[in-house]
């Protein structure tokens, strides 16, 4: 019972953001839209992380299953992409090394944010 309250949470978000995705004048997809829903209802404490805790574990650890699509879609149009696949490889290098940096440089403020938070806790 537990799992499937962990998932009507998810899905609730998910329909949310569809809800917001069709009243909003702008194209943001939904899937965006409801990782925002869902950042804000953890941030507000509405939703805590234990409510979706088991699922969430279950969507990461089978994260890899949700890309089998693309990777069909990518070999089913490689005709097209022939000729790019230079270009193509190239941008998912670059792009690649990108994220990583955003990431690490992202760790790192996080981190050392994180140390000024309880070093003024330390003080006060």
């Amino acid at each position: 019972m537990k799992s499937l309250f962990q998932v009507g949470i998810v899905l609730a978000v998910c329909l949310a953001g569809e809800l917001v995705s069709e009243a909003i004048p702008a194209a943001i997809p939904t899937s965006v839209i409801s990782m925002i829903l869902l950042f804000v209802l953890l941030l507000s404490k509405c939703v805590k992380p234990r409510h979706i805790e088991q699922f969430s574990d279950f969507l990461l650890k089978n994260m890899a299953f949700f890309f089998i699509p693309a990777g069909v879609a990518i070999m089913e149009q490689f005709d097209l992409l022939k000729n790019y696949l230079f270009p193509f490889l190239l941008i998912c290098f670059i792009t690649t090394i990108i994220t990583f940096f955003a990431t690490a440089y992202t760790v790192k403020a996080v981190m050392a944010a994180q140390k000024r938070v309880r070093e003024d806790k330390r003080h006060e």
